[in-house]
């Protein structure tokens, strides 16, 4: 590994550095040795033929240097194929499209005030695979799926072909001639074949950018292709820079054409309509130009393509507007597919440049209507004298209407804009990720950091302060002080070309976002608060908030939604940030209903709102005055692990604020999310059916919830009769009937308590796993089958031992009761009852469990569900608006009573234990999961929708599965303070079937061979593939940060450094940016070893959120901020590094030292105060308190603290970020 990591040679840790002169890459050829244009006639066989005279004749030959102004660009060392990263710290894919096929994305990040596309890319090609806004049913270019894009985008996408003379006295008389398509697939090399005639190609890849290089020897001509995303501009857009320089002895005249061989128009949402009657929508397309300018054509449908009574006319339209550098002139684009191909339907041979030049094309009429069009930029008769360039700049996005075109060309041809916003588009992301920091010396390291909370922040959002505006709020954290709210930006579902699945959105808005799933959200966000303390509970409240009655949370979770209720209020900052003209607009804007930051400022365009200060005070000033409200919808189905990260947030809130933990606790009211589906009884979802084989029946769990159509009629009750809208209230459960009452609250420690409630009361009858009895597993969603197995999961079970010892330790602390729905209390009482009587009948378990579920066990269980079913019934639609309260200690004996329990299931689980290849269930691991066969039921004289009949469940057997990693990672949780316990199981695991040897990693799974296909759809796939016995990343981590948390520091750096984590993976194996995540790494398991060890389904993974938290205990410790023995807040910083962060000398890489020779490394705290570690002991920093702390203020003044505490005053101004600059703390 040292190869490619060594003192950081590959990757630099600095800010990025815009590239200097005109930006170059690599092309590739076709070339001719006809004396004149007019042999472009002759057709392909003699271009073919005089190609190849040309590529061997010595006259022909031309330099194969790549001139010194190109190198700035490349970077140091882009030609040494050791190299992983160029001096701008882009990672550098050689051979490109002779490599395995891999996608990725640019971020879709326009900054706060600008308005993002989205943008994918592969391998192939030019790269660009598919862009467009908002969602990929509103393409400029059609999205495809990876498999798909691998294929089609060198053809449909962006093309460039150049028709050249090289040389000659008298211009093309007597000079060279020939016609060539760089990063053609034709001219590919192919991987372990030397052919010195194929170009050299290499992609470069950026946090907010990617460039593909050709250089081509033969023709001598070097091409670069860069994109980015248009920052920070009222328009939403994609740039591509291409960029053509003459690396030969020469001159050379050519002309270009260069774009998007298919463009798709405006048309309302296309891409259902594109897959399935893409020829018919051809009917609907058309090309029109503003102001005639052939610069300026205007791709649009003439109306949305359907049969509606209700026909809408598309104004607004994409457009191509491209232009040489130092050139305000628009280049004329083609636009007429036919031109450039002729009737070649694949658009492999560019047969339109073989009888005609671009010169006369241009020059002929263009046809653009009933068919799919092309928007290729043209420039003719270029001269180029030996180591000069040529860039053509294109911008692609959409326009509301055809006259904002001509404004568009004059922003972005003025001289330097493009530049410019390159230059902002790299330093924006720098801005962003240097949040995160840090200088180790392990560059690589550091970059990953950088990388991975960029990641995170895309699937999870990156918080922003808004109601920011005097001294008081600078001060102060959202808990504080009401003006401030917290907007999530940026944040989207993880869909792209490989996540096919998902159907993303990013809104094309200021303050751009997009929804997201449930757990998704919830994992990415974990440490919010540790990056931005100024968020305070925000976070926690905001998931606790989504807790339903019945124990379950939507699907979807959306941007927080924010309306000013006070009218005067409305109509005071209205004169104070809009013109006179205008404030009665923005306070009917204001007052007219819920609204997000990006859509007020769109309202404000289409309604010609004048603001008279800066649009950042202007929504300052407008969420001060705003109250704030969670959104989410159901979507579908009910997952079983969505209320297990709540603890996660808790934990990292507290590890912050340990001094508010009470607060949030006892003194926060929240409310209950009302969702429209209700989980049926088990007697109305527990189905007698066939087996697949149709000998014998059993019994499956099927259609677990309803779509509940009296909850659809309550919601409808606050629809408003205006605009047809219903209010947010109807998202929240009430007490009271249809449409009255009010929204039911309860303190966050009760909704917590009524969430273990519900999750101890859905325990199985084996008192083990919990059941999946909402229609949906656990974190493991490939899982899908075990719900209807009557199935229930074992690490649900482990995360309830955590809440219920959470709940405990939060009741014992501050000895204050709860306060909870009458209706749960009914259950409770229910419960404890059912319980009482289960211990009183003295049942114990035997020495060899039997799979037979005991009597006395089933008795339990059946009673316990049949409590938890009449709760679900009196609270389907209203709460009765009663509370009871249980005191303290009477809370106290109920969930350590409850706790026990949990632990007897766990001993119970772990002696029945797993069955799968080589394991006899007697490893000691825990199982992740359970099925149950109900071996005796009676029909209940009910069928279901499908007319099969119902049952009730009389006696059950338990099934076993093979080993899951899910479980031992959970389950750590509950040893972690136990060393032994801790390294006992380590160990089992690293020798279990859970280990990939080969790869020095772990399976998601051990061998499936001979299981049912009724578990999920993982036995559909191959093994080593997606969830089946592969390498998961996300849960990979989920375990390597047990080990760090659990103090096993030499297991946990041994496995990191092995290469189980990023950046200590091979390359050549991984196949993609070490500093990027993948969702899965195809395992030793699957058949192809040349696929082996690869990563799949890039970057937005949970993953990101675990490496955080690791990096969150390497660097800060667990918890920064303590209590003292007087009740005062106060800082400590205790880091786990090892001393080859500091220096690896092993890899060639020198530690950075004090003025005093110690060895130092650095990293941001907070987002903002550079902290800096002196390691005087020369040793590992693990656990090692610190001696003393130097606290430098922004004034210049300095804190000196002795000992392994920062005192209150200071601690509190660190975490308010007031006025400190640096930390030096030494050990």
């Amino acid at each position: 590994m040292s190869s490619y990591q060594a003192g950081g040679a590959a990757y630099r840790d600095v800010e990025a550095e815009p590239l200097n002169g005109n930006g170059i890459s690599p092309i590739n050829s076709s070339s001719s040795t006809t004396p004149s244009w007019k042999k472009y006639g002759m057709g392909a066989a003699l271009i073919a033929l005089v190609g190849y005279v040309s590529i061997y004749s010595p006259s022909a030959a031309v330099s194969t240097n790549v001139p010194s102004e190109v190198l700035p660009t490349l970077g140091k060392g882009y030609s040494d194929k050791t190299k992983l990263f160029d001096k701008t710290n882009r990672f550098i894919v050689h051979d490109f499209d002779a490599r395995s096929t891999f996608s990725n994305f640019l971020p879709g990040i326009a900054g706060v005030f600008g308005k993002p596309v989205w943008s994918f890319y592969v391998n192939r090609g030019q790269g660009l695979a598919s862009f467009g806004l908002a969602s990929k049913d509103f393409p400029i270019m059609e999205f495809y799926t990876a498999n798909k894009a691998y294929q089609v985008t060198p053809y449909v996408g962006f093309r460039t072909f150049v028709q050249g003379v090289r040389g000659g006295s008298k211009g093309k008389e007597d000079g060279v001639s020939f016609l060539m398509e760089p990063f053609s697939p034709s001219n590919s090399k192919v991987e372990g074949v030397e052919d010195a005639s194929k170009p050299d190609r290499t992609m470069f890849t950026g946090t907010n950018e990617m460039e593909i290089l050709e250089v081509d020897d033969v023709h001598g001509v070097t091409t670069s292709v860069k994109y980015f995303v248009m920052p920070e501009e009222d328009f939403a857009a994609l740039v591509r820079r291409t960029t053509i320089t003459n690396t030969g002895d020469d001159d050379l005249t050519l002309s270009v054409l260069d774009g998007l061989a298919k463009i798709e128009p405006t048309g309302g949402r296309l891409s259902w309509g594109l897959k399935n009657m893409g020829r018919t929508l051809e009917g609907w397309m058309g090309v029109y130009h503003a102001n005639d300018d052939p610069g300026l054509p205007f791709y649009r449908m003439s109306t949305e393509p359907n049969d509606s009574a209700a026909v809408v006319i598309m104004k607004s339209g994409h457009y191509c507007v491209s232009f040489m550098d130092e050139s305000d002139e628009l280049l004329p684009i083609v636009y007429d597919t036919e031109k450039v191909f002729g009737f070649s339907t694949t658009l492999q041979e560019p047969n339109g440049l073989l009888t005609h030049s671009i010169e006369d094309i241009v020059a002929s009429p263009q046809y653009g209507d009933a068919k799919t069009s092309s928007a290729f930029a043209a420039a003719s008769g270029v001269k180029l004298a030996p180591g000069k360039s040529v860039t053509v700049t294109s911008v692609y996005g959409q326009a509301e209407h055809v006259e904002d075109l001509p404004e568009i060309a004059k922003i972005i041809t003025q001289k330097h804009f493009i530049t410019k916003k390159f230059e902002r588009a790299r330093s924006m992301m720098n801005e962003l990720t240097a949040k995160v920091e840090t200088h180790t010396v392990n560059k690589l390291f550091d970059g990953t950091v950088k990388q991975i909370y960029l990641d995170n922040s895309l699937r999870g959002g990156m918080p922003v302060i808004l109601g920011d505006l005097d001294d008081e709020s600078h001060s102060s954290n959202a808990d504080e002080d009401s003006r401030l709210k917290v907007y999530h930006i940026f944040s989207r579902i993880h869909g792209d070309l490989e996540r096919d699945y998902n159907d993303f959105n990013i809104d094309p808005t200021y303050f751009s976002q997009g929804p997201g799933n449930y757990r998704d959200v919830a994992q990415n966000r974990r440490n919010d608060v540790v990056f931005s303390p100024r968020i305070g509970s925000f976070v926690v409240k905001q998931f606790l908030s989504y807790i339903q009655a019945d124990g379950y949370e939507p699907l979807t979770v959306q941007a927080f939604a924010y309306q000013v209720e006070n009218h005067n209020e409305a109509a005071r900052v209205a004169s104070l940030i809009a013109s006179e003209e205008s404030a009665p607009t923005l306070i009917a804007i204001l007052t007219g209903g819920i609204f997000r930051p990006g859509q007020l400022f769109s309202l404000f365009d289409q309604l010609d709102v004048t603001l008279v200060v800066s649009k950042q005070r202007a929504i300052d000033e407008i969420m001060a005055i705003s109250t704030e409200t969670a959104m989410a919808t159901f979507g579908q189905g009910y997952w079983a692990d969505h209320w297990e990260y709540y603890l996660d947030l808790i934990e990292a809130y507290t590890s912050i604020y340990p001094d508010g933990e009470e607060s949030l606790m006892y003194d926060t009211e929240l409310r209950y999310f009302f969702s429209t589906a209700t989980v049926k009884p088990r007697s109305q979802k527990y189905v007698e059916d066939y087996t697949f084989d149709g000998k014998s029946k059993h019994i499956l769990q099927l259609d677990a919830t309803v779509f509940d159509l009296d909850k659809v009629a309550e919601q409808g009750a606050f629809r408003n009769v205006n605009t047809g809208l219903i209010a947010n209230e109807a998202n929240w459960q009430r007490t009271g009937g249809p449409g009255t009452g009010r929204a039911f609250t309860s303190p966050a420690i009760s909704k917590l308590f009524l969430l273990a409630a519900m999750k101890f009361s859905m325990r199985d009858a084996y008192g083990m796993g919990v059941e999946y009895e909402g229609g949906k597993p656990g974190w493991n969603d490939a899982m899908n089958g075990l719900n209807g197995m009557v199935g229930s999961g074992m690490p649900e079970t482990f995360e309830l031992s955590e809440l219920l010892k959470y709940v405990l330790s939060v009741v014992k602390k501050f000895q204050r009761p709860l306060v909870v729905p009458s209706e749960l209390g009914v259950m409770v009482d229910t419960v404890n009852d059912a319980l009482d009587e289960l211990l009183a009948s003295g049942y114990e378990d035997s020495e060899e469990l039997s799979h037979d579920v005991p009597e006395e066990l089933f008795k339990y269980w059946d009673t316990v569900a049949s409590a938890r079913e009449d709760y679900r019934n009196e609270l389907q639609y209203y709460f009765s608006g009663n509370t009871v309260e249980i005191a303290a200690e009477d809370a106290i004996d109920m969930l350590t009573k409850w706790f026990d329990q949990v632990q007897l299931g766990v001993a119970r689980a772990i002696k029945i234990g797993s069955k799968g290849i080589d394991d006899d269930g007697t490893s000691g691991i825990p199982p992740s999961y359970f099925s149950y066969n109900i071996t005796e039921w009676k029909r209940t004289n009910e069928t279901n929708d499908k007319g099969l009949p119902l049952v009730n469940a009389e006696a059950m057997a338990v099934g076993v599965f093979p080993l899951f990693l899910e479980a031992p990672t959970r389950y750590m949780k509950l040893i972690v303070d136990d060393q032994d316990k801790m390294v006992d199981m380590y160990n089992k695991v690293l020798n279990s079937g859970l280990r990939d040897d080969k790869l020095k990693m772990y399976f998601l799974s051990a061998d499936l061979t001979g299981q049912s296909y009724d578990m999920g759809r993982m036995m559909a796939f191959a093994a080593g593939w997606l969830e089946n016995q592969s390498i998961w990343m996300h849960m990979s981590y989920k375990y390597y940060l047990q080990l760090i948390r659990g103090k096993l520091y030499e297991q946990f750096y041994s496995e990191m450094k092995g290469g189980g984590m990023l950046p200590f993976m091979d390359p050549k194996v991984y196949g993609r940016s070490l500093m990027e995540c993948s969702s899965f790494i195809a395992s030793s398991a699957f058949l192809d070893p040349s696929v082996a060890g690869r990563g799949f389904l890039a970057r937005l993974s949970g993953s990101t959120a675990e490496f955080l938290s690791i990096w969150r205990l390497m660097f800060i410790g667990p918890n920064p901020f303590v209590m003292n023995d007087d009740g005062d807040v106060e800082m400590q910083l205790i880091p786990v590094l090892p001393m080859f962060f500091f220096e690896d000398l092993e890899a060639g890489a020198e530690g950075k030292r004090d003025e005093d020779g110690n060895l130092v490394v650095s990293y941001k705290l907070f987002s903002s105060i550079m902290v800096t570690y002196h390691n005087t002991l020369g040793t590992d920093l693990f656990e090692v308190e610190p001696t003393s702390y130097v606290v430098t203020m922004t004034d210049g003044s300095t804190v000196e603290v002795e000992g392994s505490k920062i005192p209150t005053e200071t601690a509190v101004q660190i975490r308010k970020l007031l006025g400190v600059e640096t930390i030096d703390v030494y050990f």
